[in-house]
């Protein structure tokens, strides 16, 4: 096979990291707005889902992108994962942001299509497109509840220990030099990780740990009605948390790995001459 020209190598590349994340988002933002919205009009209330269901919801979007994606570009489908790989496992710096800008879109588009489709049902459980609904697309300290007064501070503390967990994780997972699950299950069980998060550290700031997962549809929320969406409950400017904390927390987790096992993991030894090549080193 002729070797493809390295434009195309990267086109390919980015279009895989644009569908990975289209896919992430139609599924997570479609949960929340089947919970949000769709529950909300339900007798009694809350008959389409609950925490439960957001966090398997997302996990499986999660392994769904992987899936899609991993063949051409590695399916990192958020850049905090981008900049961890490139600051510890040699991915080019000169890809992390177009990968970056191809994730967010992905995600801005795919939060169109859910707009589009629970139109009937957000305009009528929230008609102003307000901070009840706003949570169907992007994040909020304590998702919006006041009784949990967590400032955007304190957001973004959460957004960091979460992203930390989640590349922690991720790169046990996927190093191969570690032990890392065969018969192509890594993706499920990176979404098992994502599922995790959810159950445990989403709570404080709705477990974004993905800068294109909360950017990409904020965005989309603001063009389509939700004149609020930069801000929190209590009126701040709060998109930048979500954006910010993954980034820290995605290289403070990589370099976490980094520090306490992959530095003291065997390297990869070459087969000896006539040896039939290991199956995790082939």
């Amino acid at each position: 096979m002729a070797e493809r020209h390295k434009g195309s190598v990267l086109l390919s590349e980015l279009s895989a990291e644009f569908a990975g994340t289209m896919i992430l988002i139609l599924f997570g933002c479609g949960v929340v707005a089947q919970v949000v919205a769709g529950g909300a009009l339900t007798d009694p209330a809350g008959g389409l889902g609950n925490h439960d269901s957001i966090a398997w919801a997302w996990g499986l979007g999660v392994t769904l992108g992987v899936y899609v994606a991993a063949r051409l570009s590695g399916a990192h489908l958020n850049p905090a994962v981008t900049v961890a790989l490139a600051m510890f496992k040699g991915f080019p710096w000169a890809k992390v942001a177009p990968y970056a800008v191809a994730q967010t879109a992905g995600a801005f588009v795919a939060a169109l299509i859910v707009r589009w489709n629970y139109t009937e049902a957000l305009a009528k459980a929230d008609p102003g497109h307000t901070i009840k609904t706003q949570g169907v697309f992007s994040t909020l300290p304590a998702n919006g509840n006041t009784n949990l007064p967590v400032t955007e501070w304190g957001a973004l503390r959460d957004q960091v220990i979460g992203t930390a967990i989640l590349l922690l994780l991720i790169l046990a997972v996927t190093d191969l030099l570690n032990t890392p699950p065969g018969a192509n299950l890594a993706p499920f069980i990176v979404g098992l990780i994502v599922v995790a998060i959810g159950m445990a550290w989403g709570t404080n700031a709705g477990y974004a740990i993905n800068p294109a997962r909360d950017f990409g549809p904020r965005l989309a929320s603001f063009l389509t009605g939700y004149g609020g969406a930069w801000r929190d409950q209590y009126g701040h400017f709060y998109f930048w948390v979500p954006i910010v904390g993954p980034l820290i927390g995605g290289v403070l987790g990589a370099g976490l790995y980094k520090f306490f096992i992959g530095r003291f993991l065997p390297a990869a030894e070459p087969d000896l001459p006539g040896e039939v090549p290991r199956p995790d080193e082939s």
